[in-house]
């Protein structure tokens, strides 16, 4: 597999995690469906308009797994009756006060969106989309009774990487088979599904759409570990491979703040295309790993392996979260995120997100803590170093 599927592979499976599902086999404008006129009970010639969605009512659809939850705690706090539609199978003791509605994203599967029929919300936010043919269902039933619908898309619905500082307007990703519905064996289909789901619901609701792109989502509570593991990995100490250089880019954005600006998003009735990345100020792979080893207050030492080492086809060594500043991912940490920040997008330090994470992993159970879901495990790495100590010059 090469860098690029690597990549495309783990950023695909992470995001069904971060998500929390695995994906089964601008102003306000009119519906795209117009309701069924009722007749007026007074004799006016002009049908009645359908009833508006109630004030400060939000649907999830997902909402139980990592960026779920967080959404329905600050959602709450900021006045929202919540409402989640899920399975019921990813943690279903959560939130017992909530209204829980079950079914199937897929409409041909079980009960499938019989649940939400006949039901109105002010605001949809949707984080559980990954076909198309799924968002165009739910989009075009819940479309004549909701104001706003927030699509999680993906930073990996765009085409390349290889360009600094992309944003927007780049072209997207374009699969040869539109109607396709599985992921790919290496997930090169994720991309490419994630832009057509985006504009499966615009389609179904012209101008009231906000579709996020998220890069890495990152803090407590992160399932794939991919960000966790720097932390957990320096607060042991020792030397710790490290990849490229200090001075190549990172972008996440922690969790809290990324649902808090979802919640701003419906409050403002922002609706486009915006890049979810972060932090506010520039990060390094350097500065992060400086952030791991204060909060832990660890010795670690950094050895920087470089990228030609670390992507070499006849042995490739994976370190979460970075990628190499060249070629085909050149702007991979890189995307502009100025038009979210226009639109209230705001973020916490790097150091507290690191801080938090840390603290965070140390209450979970041992036997969660034994063996992290990303990274090297000490035996890899070590066999890692080692084989970089003594790598011919033209392999550095």
């Amino acid at each position: 597999m090469d860098r690029r599927s690597f990549l495309l592979s783990s950023a695909a499976t992470g995001a069904a995690l971060t998500l929390g599902c695995a994906p089964s086999t601008s102003p306000s404008g009119p519906p795209a469906t117009p309701p069924v006129p009722t007749p007026d009970p007074e004799g006016s010639s002009e049908p009645s308009r359908p009833a508006a969605p109630p004030p400060k009512t939000m649907l999830i659809l997902g909402g139980t797994g990592f960026l779920g939850p967080h959404l329905v705690e600050v959602a709450k706090a900021r006045g929202y009756t919540v409402t989640l539609f899920n399975r019921g199978k990813t943690r279903p003791e959560l939130f017992p006060d909530l209204e829980k509605l079950q079914g199937d994203r897929d409409p041909d599967k079980g009960e499938g969106l019989k649940a939400l029929a006949g039901r109105s919300w002010e605001v949809v936010v949707d984080t559980s989309g990954y076909y198309p043919r799924m968002v165009r269902a739910s989009a075009e039933l819940l479309a004549p009774r909701i104001k706003q619908y927030i699509f999680i898309s993906s930073i990996s619905a765009y085409a390349k990487n290889d360009q600094v500082s992309a944003d927007e307007t780049a072209p997207l990703a374009v699969l040869s088979d539109p109607k396709v519905e599985t992921m790919g064996k290496e997930h090169e289909n994720y991309g490419g599904l994630k832009a057509l789901c985006e504009q499966a619901a615009e389609k179904a609701m012209p101008g009231r759409v906000a579709n996020v792109r998220p890069g890495f989502i990152v803090g407590p509570g992160d399932p794939t570990d991919r960000f966790t593991y720097w932390p957990v990995r320096v607060a042991r100490g020792g030397e710790v491979l490290a990849p490229g250089t200090p001075e190549d880019p990172i972008q996440v954005i922690d969790a809290r703040d990324l649902v808090a600006w979802l919640v701003t998003l419906s409050e403002r009735g922002r609706t486009g295309v915006f890049n979810a990345v972060g932090p506010g100020e520039a990060v390094t792979m350097g500065s992060l790993l400086e952030a791991c080893k204060a909060a832990s207050k660890s010795k670690a030492r950094f050895t920087w392996a470089s990228a030609k080492f670390l992507t070499d086809e006849r042995n490739p060594i994976d370190l979460p979260i970075w990628a190499p500043p060249e070629g085909d991912t050149r702007g991979f940490h890189t995307w502009s995120n100025a038009r979210a920040r226009e639109a209230g997008l705001a973020f916490r330090p790097l150091a507290e997100t690191v801080e938090e994470t840390l603290a965070w992993w140390k209450t979970l159970p041992a036997e969660r803590q034994e063996k992290l879901r990303a990274g090297l495990t000490p035996e890899q790495e070590v066999k890692a170093l080692a084989a970089w100590r003594r790598a011919p010059k033209g392999r550095k």
